[in-house]
């Protein structure tokens, strides 16, 4: 016979009170509280225009691209040819770097950029039009950076440019090779929509020709980059056997090369002597590059060195020229000695030391050399301050003329195009904020996106999360084909390339809903909230497991002081 006996009322300890642990408020053990954050990537503080890089990589990441290109081009128009060209310091920068290989930026940003081209995405100006109208001279990247930035903002941009067309330095420096006609066209012709007024082949200079532009406009921007070419003392630029490097550069890019002989030396060690001597390659040229620096420390961009070398350029790098004879029909003998390249502290300064019985000779036909370049100030006339040899401007890119701003090439030494597109942005949003003074409104210039948090470092992350994979492999014309066309050398990400690149990104200091910080929380002291989270106050006591836990360092422990 089986006995019946009642269920037994579930035991609650004596310390509850409700049946529930939401009593017991662990949060008076803390000593510190766990916090969300929004923090800038190391690959934000290193980018010439401070773009959000983890951001728009995530919704690459997501498939949204045209929400992904939007996000780049809150700081620069010009995703598809930067991502061509940049120097990415971001790379540099990128906390994967420490842990496998950095983050392939250039080429998802190419990507991306190249998608809104193919789909044909255009920009909008500001819905609101604002009080006030910005004469900017020069139409390279700085000048239509800052044209692009006035006109999202709502101001009348009226742009003069010298040449028979915008681009500047992009279109006249840097050969098709490097970065496609069609692809600097397209992204020039979508600012140019946005409703600025372009003038070519209009030349301003001399006192009196700025003077009229400030009286007509309620702002001027000086972008006329760096036009005056360096020269070799050891030199005589009056033979037909010399030429400037942004010269042949030009006249190469438009289709009418200088006439020069089959052997040809390029004296420099930087990107436009690289492009110097690949275009001279393409023209039949034998080509030497003569370089003051060793390989390693040579300004060019290491890929391009290496190209170089494929495409049949012979580099004597760690050496000077000294003098040049004549050979009759025999050419040139360029007399050169090995030195010891040591930087200097800025940009364009060094030392060199010549090593003793290091001589030698090069027999050429011709020499191109590719310095550098020095902004021409003579042109603005009276009433502007220099400083070493550059415009003088102050932290807000304000020139000593009143109203005047200025950027790019002739305001600095960086000598980037992503270095003049991030001057171009910033000049903007400070002639925006002078205008809104003076008309008593609103600041509406783009600020800050993040607050005042450190750069995430790699401990931030826990990498337990980011399995160790391979970066994306860059891809490159067949060396047998590049000599013959203007072909891209580097070529772009096909789609599952990109996703799967966009996968190694850790997102720093960006949060990425996973909800690692509720699912490990011991105190359940971590909530949901929509699309954010929140830390509930009594309960957390201070573990930190949470952020140990965060996949992408956008969280930390804040201490409190009671």
């Amino acid at each position: 016979m089986s006995v019946t006996t009642p269920a037994s009322p579930a035991l609650v300890p004596t310390t509850w009170t409700t049946g529930s642990t939401d009593a017991i408020k662990t949060g008076t053990w803390r000593a510190s509280l766990a916090k969300h954050i929004k923090a800038p990537a190391p690959c934000h503080g290193a980018c010439p225009v401070n773009g959000d890089i983890a951001e728009w990589i995530g919704l690459a990441r997501a498939r949204d691209f045209h929400g992904s290109w939007q996000v780049l081009a809150r700081h620069n128009p010009f995703p598809s040819i930067a991502g061509r060209i940049c120097h990415h310091p971001c790379e540099t920068a990128c906390n994967r770097a420490g842990y496998d290989e950095a983050l392939s930026i250039c080429k998802l940003e190419r990507f991306v950029g190249d998608q809104a081209l193919a789909q044909g995405w255009a920009f909008e100006s500001a819905a609101t039009p604002q009080t006030g109208h910005v004469a900017i001279v020069g139409g390279g990247p700085s000048g239509l950076s800052a044209a692009y930035q006035l006109r999202r903002m709502g101001y009348a941009v009226t742009l003069y440019e010298a040449s028979a067309e915008l681009g500047g330095l992009m279109r006249y420096g840097i050969p098709a090779y490097r970065l496609a006609r069609d692809v600097l066209d397209g992204e020039i012709a979508r600012i140019v929509a946005m409703g600025v007024k372009v003038h070519c082949n209009h030349h301003i200079d001399g006192t009196e020709g700025f003077k009229r532009l400030r009286e007509q406009h309620d702002a001027l921007y000086l972008a006329l980059g760096a036009t005056r070419n360096k020269r070799l003392p050891t030199l005589d630029y009056g033979q037909p056997w010399v030429c400037d490097g942004a010269t042949f550069l030009a006249r190469a890019n438009a289709g009418q090369p200088v006439t020069l002989g089959k052997r040809l030396v390029v004296i420099g060690g930087g990107s436009a002597a690289l492009d110097a001597a690949r275009s001279a390659r393409r023209l039949g040229h034998e080509v030497t590059l003569l370089a003051l620096e060793q390989r390693a420390q040579m300004p060019a961009q290491a890929e391009e060195v290496v190209e170089a070398l494929e495409e049949g350029i012979t580099l004597v790098d760690g050496a000077r020229l000294d003098g040049v004879r004549e050979e009759g029909a025999k050419g040139l003998t360029l007399n050169c000695t090995r030195v010891a390249f040591l930087p200097g502290a800025q940009r364009g300064q060094f030392t060199l030391t010549p090593i003793e019985g290091s001589g030698f000779a090069i027999a050429a036909d011709a020499i191109v050399t590719s310095i550098g370049q020095d902004p021409d100030l003579s042109v603005l006339g009276e009433g502007f301050a220099a400083s070493g040899g550059l415009l003088k401007t102050d932290d807000q890119l304000s020139t000593s003329t009143v109203n005047v701003y200025a950027g790019g090439d002739m305001t600095s030494m960086a000598r980037f195009v992503t270095e003049a597109i991030g001057m171009g942005k910033r000049a903007a949003q400070a002639i925006a904020r002078a205008l809104q003074q003076r008309a008593a409104t609103p600041d509406t210039s783009p600020g800050s996106h993040y607050g005042d948090e450190l750069l995430v470092p790699l401990e931030a992350i826990s990498t337990f999360y980011h399995p160790k994979r391979e970066r994306a492999e860059a891809h490159l014309l067949d060396v047998t084909q590049r000599l013959q066309r203007d072909t891209e050398v580097q070529l772009g990400l096909e789609i599952e390339q990109a996703l799967a690149e966009s996968e190694r990104c850790f997102s720093c200091g960006t949060c990425i809903n996973c909800d690692n910080c509720v699912v490990y929380c011991p105190d359940m002291a971590v909530k949901r909230v929509g699309d954010g989270y929140i830390v509930l106050t009594d309960y957390c006591k201070g573990c930190g497991v949470c952020v140990k836990e965060c996949p992408t360092g956008s969280m930390t422990m804040q201490e409190e002081r009671r």
